[in-house]
């Protein structure tokens, strides 16, 4: 495929955040920047971006994909979404490496990936019916 200056700008976007984001949030970033930017021009780089590995699509049970933007450089961390206010935060934790490594070497394989997603509630929703991070994500 030929590298248009829209799929140059929807490249810029997706590396210039270290922010998971969809699909339709890439498509609104990337027409602030050209509004000549189409949605069928988003969903095509997509596809070409986590073949490539550059980004990693996730499916967190939603009607719609996350993308995580660093995948490549940190390929080993995990999420923790947020169930009140659809948050997601990474981290990275070499216990839990050491845990799959035995786990996988017991069992006689040998790790390639892994992907671990928890699921929580956000205090602040808990504590005061309301989160602030959910109106900064939509």
């Amino acid at each position: 495929m030929r590298l248009t200056s829209q799929r140059m700008t929807i490249i810029d976007v997706v590396f210039s955040t270290e922010e998971h984001f969809t699909a339709d949030q890439l498509l609104e970033w990337s027409k602030a920047k050209d509004s000549s930017i189409s949605r069928a021009t988003v969903y095509r780089t997509l596809p070409l971006l986590t073949e490539s590995g550059l980004v990693h699509e996730m499916d967190f049970g939603k009607d719609y994909k996350y993308y995580d933007p660093n995948y490549a450089e940190h390929p080993n961390h995990h999420h923790i979404i947020c169930e009140d206010c659809d948050r997601i935060v990474e981290f990275e934790s070499k216990k839990i490496e050491k845990i799959e490594d035995e786990i996988t070497q017991k069992l006689g394989f040998e790790l390639r990936s892994q992907n671990l997603r928890i699921t929580a509630n956000c205090e602040s929703f808990k504590k005061h019916g309301s989160c602030k991070q959910k109106s900064s994500l939509k």
